[in-house]
């Protein structure tokens, strides 16, 4: 299920695919009897992008030394990465085989990115702020090694609040990383609450540029906005960007938008998904196809 590169920008394909890759990440977490949507649905669009207009990957080999690189810092939305990289031809011919292996035992497709079971994964993340360190370190050796290729590392607003994430922030800048792009996913919401309730942020944007970045605001459900954006980053050549992606918890399914019972770790009923892909367009008819077959 290779899914042809675009040769064009096209609005449609996109929102098909990201459609797609929503309902494949919570056919995903239903079948796993756990995840966590919220996330994985706020961050889906900028991965859609991401991976069919902007990073370079050849799909048959994941060590390809000029590769672009992508992080999920927050690694608890990876069902929506691993839906992407199926759809992109990442798993072969037959992705449904390895999005069944999602949270099993052994399987292929661990509930975070787990570096040595997974191919395409950069970087074993799950505790939160760690992997944008380890972007940081990614962006450092390209640039010593004469590599031209890029780094994308995504994180979750609420990873913000741990402290390691300034240290990197602060040596990206030092460095004048300019190979390095952060997209934070801004949802506002983490596992338990509201950020502001928790640990506010804000003024989110003045605190990336006081530490030299240049910063980038959009909003993370505008295709043209996150184009504009992630060509932005690109073409600054003197610092590291941040991509600020104003975006919504649980985006496409009405219940769960905006709220915190839906971070994870959560178990969907049947009930649940078939109200979730209903939000997302599948009819009743192939609702039912959706839930007794495997994941396609």
């Amino acid at each position: 299920m290779n899914i042809p590169y675009p040769d064009h920008f096209d609005i449609e394909f996109l929102q098909a695919q990201a459609t797609r890759v929503r309902r494949i990440a919570l056919e995903m977490i239903y079948q796993a009897g756990s995840g966590h949507p919220g996330g994985a649905l706020s961050a889906a669009d900028i991965l859609t992008y991401l991976y069919f207009y902007v990073l370079r990957i050849n799909p048959q080999d994941p060590h390809w030394p000029k590769r672009d690189r992508f992080v999920l810092s927050k690694g608890h939305a990876c069902a929506a990465l691993y839906a992407v990289l199926g759809l992109r031809g990442c798993f072969g011919p037959n992705p449904s085989q390895v999005w069944r292996t999602f949270r099993k035992l052994n399987g292929m497709l661990q509930g975070h990115p787990n570096l040595k079971s997974t191919p395409w994964v950069e970087a074993s993340t799950g505790s939160l702020g760690q992997g944008f360190s380890a972007a940081l370190g990614m962006a450092l050796g390209l640039r010593y090694q004469n590599n031209p290729a890029r780094v994308y590392v995504m994180l979750g607003d609420g990873e913000m609040q741990e402290g390691e994430v300034w240290e990197a922030v602060m040596c990206a800048a030092h460095f004048r990383l300019s190979n390095l792009c952060a997209i934070v996913d801004y949802n506002k919401i983490q596992s338990d609450a509201r950020n502001e309730e928790i640990m506010e942020l804000e003024p989110l944007a003045a605190k990336w540029r006081v530490f030299n970045w240049s910063v980038v605001e959009i909003d993370g459900h505008d295709f043209m906005q996150i184009r504009k954006g992630l060509e932005e980053a690109k073409q600054c050549t003197n610092q590291p960007v941040c991509i600020i992606a104003h975006t919504v918890k649980g985006k496409g399914v009405a219940y769960m938008e905006g709220s915190p019972l839906w971070h994870g770790s959560v178990r969907l009923t049947r009930e649940n998904l078939e109200e979730a892909l209903s939000s997302l367009g599948v009819s009743f008819g192939k609702m039912n196809g959706v839930l007794d077959e495997p994941i396609s």
